[in-house]
């Protein structure tokens, strides 16, 4: 069965609440994964996007991944005691509605997106990869992301990008909005250094699992900074199309 509403969080706290940040990330994922309507779930740390790197952490900003049964559910978790706790010490937060268009792979074992039918999208789309790096080629890895990182940040339609992660080494994962489906598969499929480094990976056997997602991108609900938008002029909630 396919989710009713995939929702992306990500609060920007300040350098102060970072201990506090650190026992949310302790004790919050068990207490996400138990509200009701959620069928999957991931609090995650982030990067800045630059290198997608280890030494890329963004410790002033934090992400949950929820994958719920219906938008009803959904619209209640601000009223949660895990949105609320991060809520208290957020300087600023964002959420964005997502529609699973296509998801291949798995993340803990399970496909936490179920098998999108896909449909025509005329509006921004979010890409989604996360894997987890095998440890003996995870140095390989990383040499091979730098090119990769520097054509991403140059490309025509890239709205945002970050790093994210459930933990700072081994457990890889970028999230990038496209002004529309064309330029995200314009990079992934004739940028020459993604390329190179998608002909690598089935030889290099970096991942011992991996998933890739991308997603419609319905509201965006709140101060869109906290992604990164690259996007001059774009309303504050912003709605897709598809």
């Amino acid at each position: 069965m396919n989710p009713g509403l995939v929702t992306l969080h990500v609060w920007r706290v300040p350098r102060r609440a970072v201990p506090g940040v650190l026992g949310r990330m302790a004790t919050h994922p068990a207490r996400l994964r138990r509200l009701p309507g959620v069928r999957f779930a991931k609090l995650l740390g982030t990067g800045t996007g630059t290198g997608f790197g280890p030494g890329d952490a963004d410790l002033t900003r934090w992400a949950a991944l929820v994958v719920w049964d219906s938008p009803a559910d959904a619209a209640g978790f601000d009223a949660s005691p895990v949105a609320r706790s991060w809520a208290r010490i957020a300087r600023a937060a964002v959420r964005v509605d997502l529609r699973p268009l296509t998801s291949r792979g798995r993340w803990s074992g399970r496909e936490p997106f179920g098998t999108p039918s896909g449909g025509r999208v005329t509006g921004p789309v979010l890409a989604l990869t996360r894997a987890r790096l095998r440890a003996r080629r995870a140095a390989t890895f990383w040499r091979a992301i730098p090119p990769v990182a520097g054509a991403l940040h140059t490309a025509p339609g890239l709205l945002a990008r970050f790093g994210v992660g459930e933990a700072p080494l081994g457990w890889q994962g970028t999230v990038s909005v496209w002004r529309d489906p064309a330029d995200l598969v314009a990079f992934a499929y004739r940028s020459p250094e993604h390329r190179a480094a998608i002909t690598r990976t089935p030889t290099e056997g970096w991942y011992a699992e991996e998933l890739f997602a991308r997603f419609a991108v319905g509201d965006v609900v709140g101060d869109r900074t906290v992604l990164g938008w690259a996007a001059e002029g774009a309303p504050e909630t912003a709605r897709g199309h598809a």
